[in-house]
């Protein structure tokens, strides 16, 4: 260094800069490394107990879809109940999650409505009353007085709480209206508690007993359905309350744009979905209703 050099700074302020300069750099490294993370942050999807819990290939062939779509690693969380997903939620360990509506309700403030599927072209779907096929002598609930039936879940609203709004609204009392109640844990196996014999009625979600008309017909066509419920919105996907907005949104666009490309179109057919709609909460109205029917909010 040339001795006619002069330092413009004090050793102790030049130190100071010193130090200055390398936090500042030190912080800039890691908030680049902290993008990059969150970038590349796989994201945790909950699948409640339906017609997909058995199916891997479609949901390997959903999670390459989406992965794909969002550039981000997907994970697809399977439980064998509708309170596991729901605790799994509130534990924050998922981001977003495929719920029935009745969960959607109990879960409150702790999620945001992402998108509604659409399901023959509207975002509702029904509670289905079977019995066997051979059984043509039953036509309504009050026909399964003292019968075995089979719910599918204590936080389904198609196959736990609608069909007891029905039986109390038919003056009845559902703790004591069967002489014996079960859950199947899902809305397939209703279908199969009712097709063997196992149950002599059961409540299931129309999605799922159309659905596998449509891929197990021969199970399907065991069971007759009774009754239909009146609509209710369909099942949502859900957003949990700490996914920030750039995530929400993310998700929510490619779960509204996958009926726009020709890969999105044909899982949709995989799933007997139309697409998605952004939905509002106004579409769980009657299920609210229930609840408070049972003194639940």
């Amino acid at each position: 260094m040339s001795k006619d050099f002069v330092n413009p700074l004090p050793n102790r302020n030049r130190r100071r800069w010193l130090i200055d300069s390398s936090c500042l750099a030190a912080a800039g490294l890691i908030g680049l490394t902290r993008k990059s993370q969150a970038a590349a942050s796989k994201i945790r999807i909950g699948m409640t107990p339906a017609f997909l819990h058995d199916q891997h290939s479609l949901l390997g062939e959903w999670r390459a879809f989406m992965a794909a779509s969002l550039r981000r690693p997907v994970e697809f969380v399977q439980r064998d109940s509708y309170r596991e997903t729901m605790d799994l939620l509130r534990l924050e360990k998922l981001e977003f999650a495929w719920i029935c509506d009745y969960p959607f309700l109990h879960l409150k403030d702790s999620v945001r409505l992402l998108a509604v599927p659409l399901y023959q072209g509207r975002p509702h779907y029904r509670s289905y009353l079977i019995v066997r096929k051979d059984d043509t002598r039953t036509r309504s609930m009050t026909d399964l007085a003292g019968s075995v039936f089979a719910y599918a879940d204590p936080y389904s609203n198609t196959g736990y709480l609608s069909p007891r709004y029905e039986i109390r609204q038919a003056g009845r009392d559902p703790a004591n209206f069967f002489g014996k109640t079960f859950f199947t844990w899902s809305h397939r196996k209703v279908v199969e508690a009712v097709a063997s014999g196992l149950a002599q009625g059961g409540a299931v979600d129309s999605y799922i007993w159309d659905t596998l008309a449509h891929v197990e017909p021969a199970l399907s066509a065991r069971t007759r359905v009774v009754w239909r419920s009146p609509e209710y919105g369909f099942p949502p996907f859900v957003a949990h309350r700490s996914v920030t907005n750039a995530d929400f949104h993310q998700m929510q666009r490619h779960l509204l744009d996958t009926s726009r490309s020709d890969a999105g179109r044909r899982l949709l057919g995989l799933l007997y979905l139309d697409g998605f709609t952004t939905g509002t909460p106004a579409l769980y109205d009657g299920v609210a209703r229930m609840m408070r029917a049972f003194g639940e909010t």
